[in-house]
């Protein structure tokens, strides 16, 4: 096989035979990596198995037996890096870290990587961390979250993660979840290192360091010089990294276990005695190409392929572990066998164990069972801050949010507010007012200017025992950060079979009507990017009294249920006093007399009205009332059904609600393509309902500036036209 590419399954066997092992790359010595030959035989084993665990995947994956998908090889060295850092130590990982958690899980009694990553690659639903919805790297026992990302979406959580531990050594957190000397440690290769999720979080990172905080987290930049086809600049990596203020560099060749070794204890030292935030820049290869059914061969010449596997990193810790005189070559080739008979009946075993085979069986993680509902504690922590008076007289919608997030924060010290402009000014729209005051900066506090930074640091709470509760300042701004609650947040229960949950409130303000103000940036009317997120609770209140009452709701669907929570504030109504005339204050509550919570899944049922029923949410409830006064004046009774809860859709309730009546009338103030207007109409005609029905919605447009604003939204007038036409039709349709 002489010049043949080695990237076959004996690629690693037949150099060792033919004596071609690599020159050594550095000149760290087992002395300097604080390694003992028993150790390095150790490491040896671990790199042996991930690769066996690789090779033996791609067989079935060949066979259409398994589901090989993205593999560890040559990046076996980043098992000096769980060597190095402790197993209590939370571990964000990429894709190609077989190597890391099979030796992490070594150092754990009871654990068995072998055959937990065969179930996995498998798809088996008896996989300990996905259940079988996915071939991920996880484990609670490990401190190791289950990863999907294939770019670097988890390094803001990791950051938040990081942040945590800090938070809650300065809180004397007694119930977190990770040691108050923890480190937090996340992977990621160098092209995602351009990624922009990657870019804010190490910039939050090093942001948070050169103020003074600390910051105990490893980012691990695993550099194989490519990203599927495209290529890495060499040096690129170290030119932007290496000398970024608040940030340590540390470089280590991956593909020499010594040295990685060595730069992963200099990371360790950094994080956990100085809690600064570190770059570990690892030197790796990419060996059998990206994926499963990656043709390298079509973008790399072979010439390169075949230089990359002989810079394979086994290939260099057999060179080290002959040296030391730890095995023979021939004692080497006996272990490799060894081990890979072991992971060939592991495979071939988990190939033989039960699938996921009904809808129900995928989709359970993302239901938590319902939590048993418990009264509204009375009493606050000791030392709570009084804001009696405020709690006693009329308040409008902005200031009752600011109340009943207070009312949280005194009950539950782990409820954690923060954004930006959140602190000292209380928010753009006052909805956090005085909570800084009243709990200080450790508890509330603003961030950077950066959505992705801000969810990310949410999730990395939430893994550390608080209850976050990130505010997003518009709803246009969270569209660039979506996928920290689609694919970080959202996902964690279902890929983890609901070991891991992200409980949170996301306090989102948005919606139009803000017709003087900011344009489409500010007066954003979409809520599909939201309504999509499988297991995502998205809440929108229409008056001060409903939003105390959801938010009551919301915080128990997260504390209790771990759900993760968006809570869409309606900027417009969050000043509005009156409903239906000047100084009328029906728009306004008494914080003290609204002792109610708003049931998940229950609707807000406004008059009784018997002629039509109108189902609308949000400012849409505002304006139906003000048209129904309208409609009453005409002839025509009407009842009002809030939704208050966008996804999932309470559409049982609402039907319940709408009774005996034949006319419905839709009113959604979002766009008419993707609002929940859709689903409703399509429930009705799933359900076989005959309803007299009519919708009306904004257009699919963007929110223009000042007057012209009322060309694209649904106004007062409209509800009434709409309601009006639907009677009418009514009226011709009983006549024929």
């Amino acid at each position: 096989m002489a010049g043949a590419i080695a990237t076959s399954a004996d690629g690693f066997l037949e150099r060792l035979q033919a004596g071609r092992l690599p020159e050594a790359l550095t000149a760290t010595t087992l002395a300097e990596a604080g390694l003992s030959t028993h150790a390095l035989a150790a490491l040896f084993e671990t790199q042996l198995k991930s690769r066996r665990l690789d090779l033996e995947a791609r067989r079935l994956g060949a066979e259409k037996r398994g589901f090989y998908s993205i593999g560890s090889s040559g990046h076996e060295g980043n098992a000096a890096i769980a060597r190095a850092f402790r197993s209590d130590d939370m571990a964000f990982l990429h894709y190609r870290s077989g190597a890391f958690y099979i030796e992490r899980a070594s150092k754990v009694p009871g654990e068995t990587p072998i055959w937990n990553m065969a179930l996995s690659f498998v798809a088996s639903s008896e996989d300990p961390i996905s259940g079988g919805r996915h071939k991920v790297i996880g484990s609670k026992s490990l401190f190791i979250p289950p990863q999907t990302s294939t770019i670097a979406s988890h390094l803001p959580k990791a950051m938040g993660a990081a942040f945590s531990v800090s938070l809650a050594r300065t809180q004397k957190k007694h119930d977190a979840v990770l040691p108050h000397d923890a480190v937090v440690l996340c992977s990621f290769g160098d092209a995602s290192a351009n990624h922009s999720t990657a870019q804010g979080a190490i910039n939050t990172a090093a942001l948070t360091a050169f103020r003074g905080l600390p910051l105990p987290l490893v980012f691990v930049c695993e550099d194989n010089g490519i990203g599927i086809s495209v290529k890495t600049p060499e040096g690129w990596v170290a030119a932007n990294y290496s000398a970024r203020p608040g940030l340590t560099y540390i470089y280590g060749d991956g593909r020499d276990i010594a040295d990685a070794m060595r730069a992963a204890r200099a990371a360790e030292h950094c994080a956990r005695a100085q809690r600064k935030p570190v770059f570990l820049h690892l030197r790796t290869v990419r060996l059998m190409g990206h994926a499963g059914s990656d043709l390298e061969t079509s973008y790399r010449a072979r010439a390169e392929i075949e230089a990359e596997a002989g810079q394979d990193p086994l290939l260099h810790t057999a060179r080290r572990i002959i040296e030391a005189g730890v095995m023979s070559k021939e004692g080497i080739e006996t272990v490799y066998d060894t081990i890979g008979a072991q992971v060939r009946r592991a495979m071939e075993a988990a190939c033989m164990r039960p699938k996921l085979t009904t809808t129900q069986d995928v989709t359970s993680a993302l239901t938590p069972p319902p939590a048993r509902r418990i009264a509204r504690a009375a009493k606050l922590l000791s030392g709570a801050p009084d804001d009696s008076r405020a709690h006693r007289e009329p308040q409008h919608m902005s200031r009752l949010i600011s109340l009943a997030l207070g009312e949280q924060m005194a009950r539950d010290r782990n409820v954690t507010v923060f954004g930006e402009d959140v602190g000292r000014k209380g928010g753009v729209y006052g909805a956090t007012t005085r909570l800084q005051q009243k709990f200080g900066p450790a508890r509330v506090f603003d961030t950077v200017l950066d959505e992705q930074s801000i969810l990310g640091t949410a999730i990395g709470l939430a893994h550390n025992g608080f209850l976050p509760v990130p505010e997003i300042q518009f709803l246009a701004y969270v569209h660039n950060a979506e996928d920290q609650l689609r694919g970080e947040a959202a996902s964690l229960p279902f890929f983890s079979n609901g070991q891991y949950t992200n409980p949170m409130v996301v306090r989102i303000a948005g919606l139009a009507y803000q017709k003087g103000f900011g344009g489409h940036f500010h007066n954003d009317n979409s809520v599909a990017v939201l309504r999509d997120i499988p297991g995502l609770i998205l809440a929108c209140p229409s008056s001060g009294a409903e939003a105390v009452k959801m938010m009551r709701e919301a915080f128990r669907l997260a504390r209790k249920d771990g759900r993760v929570v968006v809570f869409l504030e309606p900027i417009a109504l969050y000043g509005t006093r009156d409903l239906f005339d000047d100084g009328d204050g029906k728009m306004t509550a008494v914080f003290d007399e609204i002792d109610a919570e708003a049931t998940f899944g229950a609707v807000n049922i406004i008059d009784d009205g018997d002629d039509l029923a109108i189902i609308t949410y949000g400012n849409g409830t505002y304006l139906s009332q003000r048209a129904a006064r309208a409609l009453k004046a005409k002839g025509v009774a009407a009842r009002i059904i809030d939704l208050r809860w966008l996804a999932p859709l309470p559409m049982d309730a609402a039907i319940n609600a709408i009774g005996a009546r034949r006319n419905v009338l839709v009113v959604d103030e979002c766009r008419k393509t993707g609002g929940p207007a859709e689903e409703i109409i399509a429930a009705f005609v799933d359900r076989g309902l005959d309803y007299n029905i009519a919708r009306i919605t904004g257009a699919d447009s963007f929110i223009p500036l000042g007057p012209a604003a009322n060309t694209v939204l649904i106004g007062e007038d409209d509800i009434v036209t709409a309601a009006l036409a639907l009677m009418g039709a009514q009226t011709r349709q009983a006549a024929q």
